[in-house]
């Protein structure tokens, strides 16, 4: 058995499914990177930070802590947010010039969101230079864009 105030390390479903707000049977610590030390660190320059090192999900698990009421959940929101706008600039211009320059150091240091719109970028510059060079016969709108396209019309005959 556990005494009051032990710590441990729990799987994050595991510690949702025990939050509580009126039984307090767990109260949640937060990882360094959340903290504000580290906040700090982001919000002075959010491109220095290696994420894949410090939390490969970092944006995916910063939202789920926001689960439970941590009185620091509104700074936790912010710098979550500012972090993403300020580093997806440069990874979508990395994104584009990955031709022309080794883009390996920067991949290595991004979270898997990143990743997956660092790739993202990649497929669409390919596939808009294939188009160009004619060895493609069109450019397929991805499903967001069709989908979105289909809901449109939907809502505009109802």
């Amino acid at each position: 058995s556990f005494m009051q105030g032990s710590k441990l390390e729990v799987p994050l479903w595991l510690a949702k499914g025990l939050h509580d707000s009126k039984r307090r049977i767990i109260s949640v610590e937060l990882p360094k990177i959340y903290k504000e030390a580290w906040r700090t660190v982001f919000s002075a320059d959010a491109n220095v930070v290696d994420l894949h090192k410090m939390g490969p999900y970092y944006y995916g698990f910063g939202s789920q802590l926001l689960n439970f009421d941590n009185p620091e959940n509104p700074e936790i929101a912010q710098t979550i947010l500012q972090t993403f706008i300020s580093r997806f600039r440069r990874i979508m211009d990395s994104s584009q010039n990955a031709y022309n320059e080794d883009t390996s150091a920067l991949v290595a240091r991004l979270d898997e969101l990143e990743r997956a719109l660092f790739r993202a970028g990649q497929k669409g510059l390919n596939d808009f230079q294939c188009w160009e060079k004619g060895q493609a016969s069109q450019i397929t709108a991805s499903s967001l864009i069709q989908n979105y396209g289909k809901r449109k019309f939907t809502d505009r005959d109802g």
